[in-house]
C-alpha cells in the first residue's frame, strides 16, 4: 500500500489517516478473536483512526449494545502501547424511540445524559480519554437512514437545543474526557447552527461531520459538501462500499434471495434490507458500477473505494470488514487513481440513476 499522509481534522489538533477502521461488526458478525486480529493488522499496516459508537454492534439490539466498545476497550487492556497511537472516535446515540435499551426509548438526550454516556463509553473503551466524540444522529426531527422529506409535523420543539448540547459537551472537552467534538448523520443546517453558536458562546467547534458517501449515495454532495468546504468542517465518509452491494457480491443473487451470501449485512439481516440498501433501486444502480470497475480492469471493491479516496470532499473513509483479508483489500486500494473516462463514466451513470440509496 502506498504510505499515507495524515490529515487535520477540521480546525482541531488531531491528525488522522485518510483511511479509518470502522468497528460496527464486532460483536455482531465478527467475534472478540478476529476483531483483535482486524485491530492488530490494522495498526500494523499504518491505520492510526479508528471509529466505534455506543450503539455497536449493528444491526443494533438490547444484547450488544456497547459491544463494540467493549471489544476495542479489551484490545486496548491486551495492548497498552497502542491506545497512544490511535485517534479513538465514538459516538453517543440521538433520540432513541423505538430501542428502548439506550435510555428507555427517549426521544431527547439531555445533559446529563452526554455526560453519562461519555463516561460509560470512557469505561468499556478503557481509556480516560476520547479523541473525537460525535452525536450518532441529532437530536431533532432530521430525514436521515433512508428518510428523505423533512416534515415540520414531526418537529420536536421539546428537545435539547443546540446551544445546550455544545455546552455538554464543552463540559467534557474542559475536564479532559474529550479533546474533539463532530455530528454524525447531519444536514446542512446543523453544521451551519452548530459553528455559528459554537463561535458565539465561545464552545467547542465541531470538527468533522461523519456522513454516507458513496457511489450508490453522493447526496453530501448536493449543498453540504460547500457548507462543510467553507466553515472549515471535515467529512468522514461511511459505506463507502454501500453495505456491500459495490463489492460485486450481490449481483447475481440479489439482496434477499436464497442464494444472497450468507455472510452478506443486507442479505444476512432483515433489518438493514429494509432500509435503503435493500432497494430494488439501489442494488441495480450499484451493478452498473461493478460492471465499469471490471470493464476498467478493477474490482467492484477497488472503484468503489478509490472513488472516496480521491476524492476532495473527503478527509477520512471509514471501512468496516469482517475479516483480514477483506481489511487488505481495502487498504490496497488505497493509491488508485480513477482516469478522467471512469470518472465520465461513473458521473453519467449518477445522473441517469442518482442516489438511490439516499
Amino acid at each position: 500500500m502506498t504510505s499515507m499522509n495524515k490529515v487535520q481534522l477540521g480546525q482541531s489538533d488531531l491528525q488522522v489517516t485518510p483511511i479509518c477502521l470502522g468497528t460496527m461488526t464486532f460483536g455482531e458478525q465478527v467475534n472478540e478473536q478476529t476483531a483483535h486480529a482486524i485491530l492488530d493488522r490494522s495498526l500494523e499496516r499504518g491505520v492510526n483512526f479508528m471509529d466505534t459508537a455506543e450503539m455497536y454492534s449493528v444491526p443494533t439490539r438490547a444484547e450488544t449494545f456497547g459491544a463494540t466498545e467493549t471489544i476495542i476497550g479489551n484490545w486496548f487492556a491486551k495492548n497498552p502501547s497502542a491506545r497512544s497511537k490511535l485517534v479513538l472516535a465514538t459516538k453517543i446515540a440521538g433520540p432513541s424511540r423505538g430501542m428502548n435499551w439506550v435510555r428507555g426509548g427517549s426521544s431527547n438526550v439531555t445533559p446529563a445524559d452526554f455526560e453519562a454516556a461519555c463516561n460509560d463509553s470512557l469505561k468499556r473503551l478503557k481509556t480516560d480519554v476520547i479523541d473525537l466524540y460525535q452525536i450518532h444522529w441529532p437530536v431533532r426531527h432530521v430525514p436521515a437512514f433512508g428518510a428523505v422529506y423533512f416534515d415540520p409535523a414531526k418537529d420536536n420543539k421539546d428537545v435539547t437545543p443546540i446551544h445546550a448540547q455544545l455546552e455538554a459537551l464543552g463540559k467534557l472537552v474542559k475536564a479532559g474526557k474529550v479533546r474533539a467534538i463532530g455530528l454524525s448523520n447531519e444536514s446542512p443546517y446543523g453544521v451551519h447552527e452548530f459553528v455559528r453558536l459554537a463561535e458565539l458562546h465561545g464552545l467547542p467547534r465541531i470538527a468533522t461531520v461523519q456522513n454516507t458517501y458513496c457511489l450508490v449515495n453522493r447526496a453530501y454532495e448536493n449543498g453540504l459538501d460547500e457548507s462543510m468546504y467553507r466553515l472549515g468542517v471535515s467529512l468522514l465518509a461511511y459505506s463507502p462500499l454501500g453495505f456491500g452491494l459495490l463489492t460485486g457480491k450481490y449481483d447475481k443473487s440479489g439482496t434477499d434471495g436464497p442464494d444472497a451470501p450468507k455472510d452478506g449485512r443486507i442479505g444476512k439481516f432483515e433489518s438493514v434490507r429494509k432500509q435503503r440498501w435493500g432497494r430494488p433501486e439501489a442494488l441495480a444502480a450499484a451493478r452498473r458500477y461493478n460492471k465499469l470497475a471490471i470493464d476498467s480492469g478493477m474490482t467492484p471493491t477497488k472503484l468503489a473505494l478509490a472513488f472516496c479516496y480521491t476524492k476532495w470532499q473527503v478527509a477520512s473513509t471509514i471501512i468496516g470488514v469482517t475479516s483480514v483479508a477483506q481489511l487488505d483489500e481495502d487498504l490496497d486500494a488505497w493509491g488508485t487513481k480513477l482516469s478522467p473516462e471512469v470518472l465520465a463514466e461513473i458521473d453519467k451513470i449518477r445522473w441517469e440513476l442518482r442516489d438511490p440509496a439516499l
